[in-house]
């Protein structure tokens, strides 16, 4: 399947697809490089693996080509709730390690010359926000995106808290990625707040009974909420981001 076009028009600048040379010669005009944070995490029954890295890494490509700024690549791993163990394929870092290899990273190309990091994630466990909202750096601006911390609950229709591939994510890959949802497969599962919660803060080692993945309320996804969610999410990024005056 070809590649999805970013919502503004326009191709991502990407720093994989350039030779060292082309990027010191984007660093003579622009020196911020955004880097996306995924997860390989289980969705469900009918959403994918890498759910969250599709997301940011769109966010980054779309965000790259409408403002010329370069992206890094995906960086496809993240820090899993205990729970998701028990789901086929799935591969969660340490908090450390994820934090260490960010902080590695980051040093490097701070070395090279970037001064200001856009990490960008769409992962909500908080040790895995602790590690990416902590990153070091000697004098490098670091920003942080946390795309679940957006308010979207005026474009949902159950969901009232955190889901996990619940109406909101479902809704965002249908409008994204609908090749990658298996809609026959998909099937509601509820956890009170208090047991939604434990989940959260990863104190659920296994899963409920009966839970086949995806936490809320799936079936309520379409494309169209989808479509509102992720214009919504770009546009705060955008503003509070890109748009901002310079300090």
């Amino acid at each position: 399947m070809a590649k999805p076009v970013p919502v503004g028009g326009g191709q991502p600048l990407l720093l994989a697809d350039l030779t060292w040379p082309e990027v010191a010669e984007y660093l003579e005009r622009d020196r911020r490089l955004i880097i996306p944070v995924g997860t390989c995490e289980q969705h469900g029954r009918h959403l994918p693996l890498g759910t969250d890295t599709l997301v940011a890494e769109r966010l980054a490509h779309d965000l790259s080509a409408e403002f010329g700024v370069l992206v890094a690549p995906t960086l496809a791993y993240g820090v899993n709730v205990e729970t998701e163990e028990a789901y086929s394929g799935t591969a969660s870092l340490r908090r450390k390690t994820l934090h260490r290899a960010l902080n590695d990273l980051l040093a490097s190309w701070e070395g090279h010359g970037f001064d200001e990091f856009i990490l960008i994630t769409a992962h909500f466990h908080d040790p895995h926000l602790d590690a990416v909202t902590t990153v070091v750096t000697e004098h490098a601006r670091a920003r942080v995106v946390d795309i679940q911390s957006v308010d979207i609950r005026d474009y949902l229709d159950q969901q009232s808290g955190p889901e996990h591939a619940g109406e909101a994510e479902t809704s965002v890959m249908l409008y994204l990625r609908p090749d990658l949802v298996r809609a026959d497969r998909i099937q509601d599962y509820l956890l009170d707040p208090q047991q939604m919660g434990r989940y959260l803060r990863g104190r659920m080692p296994k899963p409920p009974a009966g839970c086949e993945g995806a936490i809320g309320h799936p079936s309520s996804g379409t494309a169209k909420k989808g479509e509102k969610i992720y214009r919504h999410v770009l546009a705060r990024i955008r503003e509070k981001i890109f748009s901002e005056p310079d300090e």
